[in-house]
């Protein structure tokens, strides 16, 4: 079990197949390699699929939430939010945002392998 609080972006997307899915994974790793992998306190991008084709997640971690708002506050924003527009438009299928707010969390409790617990 890890104590790694760190913070955290969640995007959540609605595709309508596999191939989207696909699409989609390959279009915002290159997002995450031209315009957030280099910036101090930026650990990894994880990109989760739904197995029903339905879904896209993208969890990007950061060391600490400063981090993450220093890259906010000093990236190039109108360029990354351009690039994700055209990486959409380029998609042979659909996909739509899920986020309803700020897709930030932090972790506060994670329960790890270990013995089952006998209580009683």
């Amino acid at each position: 079990m890890t104590t790694d609080t760190g913070f955290y972006s969640i995007i959540d997307y609605s595709v309508d197949g596999h191939d989207t899915q696909r699409e989609l994974v390959a279009a915002f790793a290159e997002i995450q390699e031209r315009w957030v992998r280099f910036y101090p306190g930026y650990r990894s991008a994880r990109f989760h699929l739904s197995t029903d084709g339905t879904r896209v997640y993208n969890i990007v971690h950061w060391a600490s939430e400063d981090d993450y708002r220093h890259f906010v506050n000093t990236s190039d924003g109108e360029g990354r939010t351009a690039a994700i527009r055209a990486a959409l438009d380029g998609l042979t299928g659909t996909a739509e945002a899920r986020m309803s707010g700020p897709p930030t969390y932090r972790v506060v409790r994670e329960i790890g392998p270990g013995p089952r617990r006998l209580d009683g």
